[in-house]
């Protein structure tokens, strides 16, 4: 059964950083794009930034550009989402996810088949 299990969620002062891991159990993610998105209380789930299955490619959405980092380790089926100066509209569940398409960095289309339960990221201000 595959298993997407996000962490690194948790209370951080507006400008302090986080680093969320999503462990893979139950298949290589090596040929999957990945992919993290937030969902803030009472809006709809937005996609934050995604990965190509070769770490060539990375997409960004224009609020966390220069901010976050999306990484990847296919050896230990992990990706991560490095994120810097938080700002309190940061505030959501951020989940990962895993599918197959296209990701550029103006471009993230991505047919998504597995998600992670979300884990809690809260900035005070």
């Amino acid at each position: 059964q595959v298993q997407l299990v996000e962490s690194g969620g948790g209370l951080v002062q507006a400008g302090g950083s986080l680093q969320l891991s999503c462990v893979v159990s139950g298949r290589t993610i090596s040929t999957w794009a990945m992919a993290w998105f937030l969902q803030a209380p009472g809006k709809e789930r937005e996609r934050v930034s995604c990965i190509s299955n070769s770490k060539d490619n990375a997409y960004y959405a224009d609020s966390v550009k220069g901010r976050f980092t999306i990484s990847r380790d296919n050896a230990k089926n992990t990706v991560y989402l490095q994120m810097n100066s938080l700002k309190p509209e940061d505030t959501a569940v951020y989940y990962c996810a895993a599918g197959f398409g296209v990701v550029r960095s103006t471009q993230c289309a991505l047919d998504l088949s597995r998600w992670g339960q979300g884990t809690q990221v809260t900035v005070s201000s």
